[in-house]
C-alpha cells in the first residue's frame, strides 16, 4: 500500500520556459506584483518575500504551444487575505485587462483567472477558512459559482494598495502585506484515470474530488494541491506530451517531510455543476467597472463576466 504524503506537503515554485524573458519578467513583476528575487543570465526568479513562486527560463526557440497539448493548465497563486488578492486583481484591471479570462466562487475559495502574455494559465485565489469547507466521505465539496471582479475590487482594495498601483512600477516601494505562495498546480492530461493512478497510487496524494474529466488530489486535508483534467480533448489520450507542449514547457516542485502511513480513501463524489474552463471565450474589456472601482483604477467592463457553469444551486452561476 502506498504511503500518504506528509500533512506538511506544500507546492514549491513553478518553472516556465519563455520566449520573451524581458516581457514575461515585466508582466510577473509589474502586473502580478511579484518581486524579482534573482537574475542569473537567462533565468529570472520572482516571488513574494523571500519565497520564489515562479522561475522564468529564457528559451528563444520555444515552439508555440497547442491548446490541446498536455502541459500546464494554470499555476495558482494563493493569497493570504482578500486585500492582497484585490490588489493583484486591480493591477490586472489597470494594466492588462485583456488578459483576464474569468472568475469563480469555488465554495472553498474565491478565484480569478487570466493568461500571461505567452498564454500560460494563471489562477489568483484566496481560501476560505478550512472550518467552512464541507467534506462528504473524504471528498471536498467544490462548485463554480458567480463572482464579480469589480465588486470584489470595490469591496476589498485598500487605500495603500490604491496608492501603490497609482505609482509607476519603477518608482514603487514595497506594499506591506502583499504575500503569497503557489497553492496548487493544474495540468492538462490525456487520461485522467492514468493521472489519478500515478499521483494517488504512486506518489501518495489523496483523492479529494473527481469532476467531469478532472481529478483533484492533495495532502494534509487541503482541497487540492494538484489537479489534472482532460477538458478540451477530442478523444481520450489525445493530449500530446512532446517537448515544447504547453504553451510553455514547465515543471512544478513540492515540499514534503516524512511520509505517513495509510492509503487513499475509496469512492468518488461527483459534483453536479457543469464546467467549462474560464477564459477560452474572451469579452472586450476597457470600460470602467463598478462605481467605486471607477474612482480608483480602470476596471473590467461592467457585465464582462464569463459563464463557466450553470448550477441549480446558484442563481447567478459563474
Amino acid at each position: 500500500m502506498t504511503e500518504l504524503l506528509p500533512e506538511a506537503t506544500r507546492m514549491g515554485m513553478v518553472s516556465l520556459d519563455v520566449g520573451d524573458l524581458a516581457g514575461q519578467t515585466a508582466f510577473y513583476r509589474d502586473v502580478l506584483l511579484l518581486d524579482v528575487l534573482a537574475e542569473n543570465g537567462p533565468v529570472v526568479a520572482l516571488g513574494r518575500g523571500a519565497q520564489t513562486l515562479v522561475t522564468l527560463r529564457h528559451r528563444p526557440d520555444l515552439p508555440k504551444g497547442e491548446r490541446r497539448s498536455a502541459g500546464l493548465f494554470h499555476t495558482a497563486i494563493l493569497h493570504p487575505d482578500v486585500a492582497s488578492l484585490a490588489a493583484t486583481l486591480a493591477s490586472i484591471a489597470a494594466r492588462t485587462p485583456q488578459l483576464y479570462t474569468g472568475a469563480a466562487d469555488h465554495l472553498v475559495s474565491k478565484a480569478f483567472y487570466l493568461d500571461d502574455p505567452e498564454g500560460n494559465g494563471i489562477e489568483l485565489y484566496w481560501d476560505r477558512p478550512r472550518s467552512e469547507w464541507t467534506w462528504h466521505d473524504g471528498r471536498v465539496t467544490m462548485d463554480v459559482r458567480h463572482l464579480d471582479p469589480n465588486e470584489f475590487i470595490a469591496a476589498h482594495l485598500t487605500d495603500a494598495a490604491r496608492n501603490h498601483l497609482a505609482t509607476e512600477p519603477d518608482r514603487r516601494g514595497a506594499l506591506a502585506g502583499l504575500d503569497g505562495t503557489v497553492g496548487h498546480v493544474h495540468l492538462k492530461v490525456g487520461d485522467a484515470d492514468l493521472a489519478k493512478r500515478f499521483y494517488v497510487d504512486q506518489l501518495g496524494f489523496e483523492l479529494t474530488a473527481q469532476w467531469r474529466g478532472a481529478v483533484f488530489v492533495a495532502a494534509g486535508g487541503y482541497h487540492h494541491h494538484m489537479a489534472m483534467n482532460t477538458w478540451g480533448q477530442r478523444r481520450r489520450g489525445a493530449a500530446r506530451t512532446r517537448a515544447g507542449a504547453g504553451p510553455g514547457r514547465h515543471h512544478a516542485a513540492h515540499r514534503c517531510g516524512r511520509r505517513r502511513g495509510g492509503g487513499p480513501a475509496a469512492g468518488v463524489r461527483q459534483p453536479g455543476a457543469r464546467h467549462r474552463r474560464p477564459g477560452r471565450t474572451r469579452r472586450p474589456v476597457g470600460q470602467p467597472g463598478a462605481a467605486v472601482a471607477r474612482r480608483l483604477i480602470p476596471g473590467f467592463r461592467h457585465g464582462a463576466r464569463l459563464t463557466v457553469c450553470r448550477s441549480p444551486t446558484s442563481a447567478s452561476p459563474k
